[in-house]
């Protein structure tokens, strides 16, 4: 499945006109294919109270039925509710266990667990700590995040106990995305040394490239701490250089990103990589 969130559609082309030509895409080809249908897509749409374009934006996904909704920053019944309304699905992002358990009791389906080294907005607990938690009370829809950036690391989120992958940044660096050229190369020619922790972008703590960093006129060693009670996501952050436009955010598993491809392209290479990993423990496996 893919996935975006809601905010990146600005300046001439809006949210809603993304979602018209998606569903009528998608629609288009499960017409012409009935044997092989589409896979759903997802919206990623910010809770936090600060985002002032969240009705809006909640409004269109129940418009056009958005199959799949990814909720961040506050876990909020109603926005459950709405999606729950037309039959699509809620999956929530946390970065500990508390959280998880919070989001569930709230009405979220299923959990994204947001752990150390996943690019954007992201947690510091070991992904492994963190499924383990989670999987000692919830046998839903669980989807691990961080540094996953090949097709072994699909496979050992699985084996961890979660039941998908979650990557973004790999997606970055594809010739379909509409990131800039610069960006892209950036996440290709970098590694996860080239990863810099901080919460000064927009109050919430999250990895980003420190090449963007550093072009923007900062010491990505020396950055202040922002205060988290003004975390704004209305103005799109705390720094007059701003988050994912001028501040590329990306994850440590970057390192296995070694040139922009097509997405089809990607999508084969992990999967090559993910059944040749399983084949190898596989036959490791066998041997002992």
């Amino acid at each position: 499945m893919g996935s975006f969130p809601s905010l990146n559609a600005r300046g001439e082309e809006s949210f809603e006109s993304w979602l018209i030509q998606i569903t009528e895409a998608l629609a288009a080809h499960d017409a012409e294919n009935p044997d092989s249908p589409a896979a759903p897509f997802a919206v990623n749409l910010i809770v936090h109270r600060s985002n002032n374009r969240l009705e809006e934006d909640l409004a269109l996904c129940v418009k056009y039925k958005v199959p799949l909704i990814i909720t961040s920053l506050g876990a909020r019944p109603e926005i459950n509710e709405a999606i729950h309304s037309y039959g699509g699905i809620v999956l929530h992002d946390i970065i500990d266990n508390s959280f998880a358990r919070k989001a569930i009791d709230k009405g979220a389906d299923g959990i994204i667990a947001v752990a150390a080294g996943a690019g954007g907005h992201a947690g510091t607990q070991s992904p492994l700590a963190l499924i383990q938690e989670i999987r000692e009370w919830f046998d839903g829809p669980l989807l691990l995040s961080g540094a996953i950036g090949s097709g072994a690391s699909i496979l050992a989120a699985q084996a961890a106990g979660a039941d998908l992958g979650y990557i973004g940044s790999a997606f970055i660096a594809t010739t379909e995305a509409r990131a800039v050229q610069g960006y892209k190369d950036c996440i290709a020619a970098s590694s996860a040394k080239d990863i810099v922790y901080s919460n000064l972008f927009t109050g919430v703590h999250g990895n980003y490239l420190k090449p963007s960093i550093e072009a923007a006129g900062m010491d990505p060693n020396n950055l202040p701490e922002s205060d988290p009670s003004k975390m704004d996501f209305g103005s799109g952050g705390n720094s007059d250089k701003k988050a994912w436009k001028d501040i590329w955010g990306a994850g440590q598993g970057i390192g296995a990103v070694k040139e922009v491809l097509s997405t089809a392209d990607l999508v084969a290479r992990l999967s090559a990589e993910y059944h040749a990993a399983f084949s190898s423990l596989s036959s490791s496996y066998k041997a002992n």
